[in-house]
């Protein structure tokens, strides 16, 4: 089975919105997805999605990242969420998408590639230690719902 990575087109927000929930479930928090596929049409000027699609054209993960600038170092690409559906897992996917955004921040001139693993996920985390990352334990995240 071939896979192609490529950028999420409004027509894939759906399948997106569905991983979206089905990795929501994996971390055990799917009432904290607020977004909806039309949302994701309404901000397509910057919802940035990639999404890895099997020759017959089902799509089996995706990766979103959003650029942002960090007052240490600058210029940076955020990977938000990458996740593989768990039969198509070890296949190298998830090394597709993350690869795809790391060019991305390269071809944007960032300085870096930051995201968040959960601290019990030590899969992922092995995962991205393999990738070169240095996973700190400094921080503590914080949300406010401004609306």
């Amino acid at each position: 089975m071939g896979i192609e990575v490529r950028m999420a087109i409004q027509k894939d927000f759906h399948d997106v919105h569905s991983l979206i929930m089905e990795f929501a479930t994996f971390i055990k928090t799917p009432e904290k997805v607020t977004t909806t596929p039309e949302q994701m049409i309404e901000d397509s000027n910057i919802f940035n999605c990639i999404v890895a699609e099997t020759s017959d054209n089902h799509i089996v993960g995706f990766a979103t990242y959003f650029f942002s600038y960090y007052s240490w170092t600058g210029k940076a690409i955020y990977l938000d969420d990458l996740y593989i559906k768990r039969e198509n897992r070890g296949k190298g996917i998830g090394n597709m998408l993350f690869e795809k955004v790391r060019m991305i921040g390269k071809e944007e001139n960032c300085y870096k590639m930051r995201w968040q693993v959960s601290n019990w996920n030590e899969n992922a985390q092995e995962f991205y230690k393999r990738k070169g990352a240095s996973i700190y334990n400094v921080e503590i995240n914080c949300d406010l719902i401004i609306q």
